[in-house]
């Protein structure tokens, strides 16, 4: 009688990228829902928040702006970096390139950061509505899921954790949703506020979807973050809202908040297309 070894299902990697050296290598936990082999772009968007809080020394800096230009599909193969940057008293600008194999530009952020200096706000400073996400995290229980985006090891699906806070993800329409890495963004170092909230705000425009994902393709061609504190705790929320033209452009427009408050907010261009007929 032959005997024949259990089955094993392939263990999962461990964080979002690793760094050898000056490569970055993603590991399948970056993949995206638009084409294969291609990455979300929350993936490259929180390496290159780690890049910019790592070109500074000094922990008085604070990521307060970040944009993310996403020139062609980022692959999840390895990538090397060039990074400008151009300090000043109070801001200091980057700008880094991001590059595939060959020497091919796939992925440019000009981030912003300023050296902040603790004051005592008035009482009763006016700011956003609603002043916090509600639920919480802890009180919320439904994974979101996008209709027509295919359930694979990936970013959404392996490395992010997400519950939905506000309106039906099954639904086109604004929602609410807190999200959280499940994972490490880079293996061996801490994921730091900005990595996180730079991993979550690229999904405003799945949770916020106005059309369906079966019949159109919505990918962004940008990610633009405003961060005016570092969110405490691991789970980032979006207040999300997409407008769609049938001339081919979106914009997603997303709060950003943390179990406190508000932190920031990001905006998505998105290019529309009609997805080919089936046959």
């Amino acid at each position: 009688m032959s005997h024949h070894p259990p089955s094993e299902t392939p263990t999962l990697p461990t964080a979002v990228f690793v760094q050898q050296d000056d490569q970055w290598h993603p590991t399948i936990l970056s993949r995206g829902p638009w084409y294969p082999g291609a990455q979300h772009g929350g993936a490259p968007a929180a390496l290159f928040a780690h890049l910019a809080e790592a070109a500074l020394s000094d922990t008085e800096w604070q990521l307060s702006r970040l944009s993310v230009e996403l020139i062609k599909p980022v692959p999840v193969s390895p990538l090397t970096v060039r990074q400008d940057v151009h300090p000043g008293r109070s801001t200091t600008r980057i700008t880094i390139d991001l590059f595939a194999e060959g020497g091919l530009l796939v992925a440019r952020a000009h981030a912003l950061l300023v050296r902040g200096q603790p004051f005592t706000p008035p009482p009763e400073l006016p700011g956003w509505s609603p002043s916090r996400l509600l639920p919480p995290p802890e009180q919320c229980n439904e994974p979101l899921h996008i209709p027509g985006m295919p359930r694979s090891d990936s970013f959404f699906y392996t490395a992010m954790e997400h519950r939905i806070a506000q309106g039906d993800a099954a639904q086109p329409g604004p929602a609410a949703v807190w999200f959280r890495l499940a994972v490490p963004l880079i293996s061996g170092q801490p994921t730091s506020p900005a990595m996180r909230a730079a991993a979550a705000a690229d999904f405003g425009s799945g949770v916020s979807w106005v059309l369906s994902a079966e019949e159109y393709l919505f990918a962004n061609a940008d990610l633009s973050l405003h961060l005016h504190r570092p969110a405490e705790g691991e789970w980032i929320g979006l207040l999300a809202e997409t407008q769609a033209h049938g001339g081919g452009v979106g914009t997603a427009l997303t709060r950003l908040y943390d179990a406190h408050g508000p932190i920031g907010v990001a905006t998505q261009t998105l290019v529309l297309r009609e997805r080919a007929p089936s046959r």
